[in-house]
């Protein structure tokens, strides 16, 4: 056999180096032979766990909400069995919504969590929500009461969307620091189906190391993101005496020992729009007014995460360098409960021009 000539061997070397390269290709799917769902349920029910997936399905006049779900024991499997009754493969990356049933968040969501974050199946940056009913009804609802872009409860909560400053916004990577953290827990929006074919949204779950050990209203939610910088921005407060517009907000803490003691100093700063007064009220009233319904509010929030040992402000941050590292990890259980905390409310009001009386 005679051997390849100098100048041949370019031209037999390049296609061989592309062949190689090629087979690097050969698990590609077609974008119609896979499922993108955009939402993701979850329940556990007798150590199964009942995983939801929603999606668009194309259909001939444009597209319909498609439901689907399986049992498993853990959440891959199920997934894995839902994707054998459908003639697509199921691709998780693009799930921008998870929901947890009240249930299962209840009994510590904490293994899923871990393994949403140790894998790359489901994004980091996708949002947690907790059902207050029953997932099989809410998901029913969803397909029957909305147009079919499966995005209906994702629109509702993303920030660009249908949010408002009283909704907490949690993704799962904070989740996942919270479990991991002495300091720091989170609080997770709760919403359920609707009478007029919307969601009706009831407050914020508290979570401490990723089970669920309380809720909060929508009210307690809106100072919660005051403290976590989600700006108030936008939001009407209706009191006896006026109605306002908050159009700018800060919270700067302190933490202080005293005699052993633990406590903070809140110094919160709330710029309003009057929208409307009632009768002869004065500016001094309403800054009055909106200062003691303020610190009622926090004090009422502090007595509810005193008792559900759960840092949802991150308090606790402010006590790292005032706590030994081998006492930090009690700061839930032995010093929140005893925090003593000092609001100091400085409200700015503004426009006074505009005001109409009522």
């Amino acid at each position: 056999m005679k051997p390849v000539a100098p100048r041949l061997l370019p031209a037999v070397a390049v296609p061989l180096l592309f062949l190689g390269l090629l087979t690097g290709c050969w698990d590609t799917r077609d974008i119609n032979h896979r499922a993108l769902p955009v939402c993701m349920g979850i329940a556990k029910q007798a150590g199964l766990y009942h995983v939801y997936l929603q999606f668009p399905d194309p259909v001939k006049d444009g597209l319909q909400l498609k439901v689907v779900s399986d049992y498993g024991h853990t959440i891959t499997e199920a997934v894995d069995a839902i994707s054998a009754k459908m003639t697509s493969d199921v691709d998780l990356p693009e799930v921008k919504v998870i929901i947890m049933e009240r249930s299962y968040a209840e009994a510590g969501m904490k293994e899923s969590i871990d393994n949403f974050m140790r894998n790359d199946h489901i994004s980091a940056k996708a949002l947690l929500v907790i059902s207050d009913e029953p997932l099989e009804s809410l998901f029913a609802f969803m397909v029957n009461s909305f147009k079919p872009t499966a995005t209906a409860i994702y629109d509702s909560i993303e920030k660009n969307a249908g949010w408002n400053p009283q909704m907490a916004l949690t993704r799962v990577w904070e989740v996942y620091r919270s479990i991991h953290s002495y300091t720091r827990d989170v609080a997770i929006p709760i919403f359920k189906s609707g009478e007029s074919g919307t969601f009706d949204y009831d407050g914020s779950a508290i979570l401490c190391s990723g089970k669920m050990v309380g809720r909060i209203d929508p009210d307690e939610t809106l100072l919660a993101n005051m403290f976590n910088e989600e700006s108030a921005q936008g939001r009407i407060e209706v009191m006896n005496s006026a109605s306002v517009l908050i159009l700018q907000d800060t919270v700067r803490m302190k933490g202080t020992f005293v005699n052993g003691q633990p406590g903070v100093i809140l110094d919160m700063t709330i710029r309003v729009s009057v929208l409307e007064k009632k009768g002869d009220s004065s500016a001094a009233l309403i800054g009055k007014e909106l200062e003691r319904q303020t610190a009622e509010r926090v004090q009422r929030m502090f007595a509810k995460l005193r008792k559900s040992k759960s840092d949802i402000l991150g308090i606790g941050q402010e006590f790292r360098n005032l706590i030994p590292r081998d006492r930090l990890k009690h700061w839930r259980t032995d010093y929140l409960p005893r925090l003593q905390v000092d609001v100091r409310v400085h409200p700015i009001i503004q426009n006074e021009g505009n005001l109409t009386s009522s």
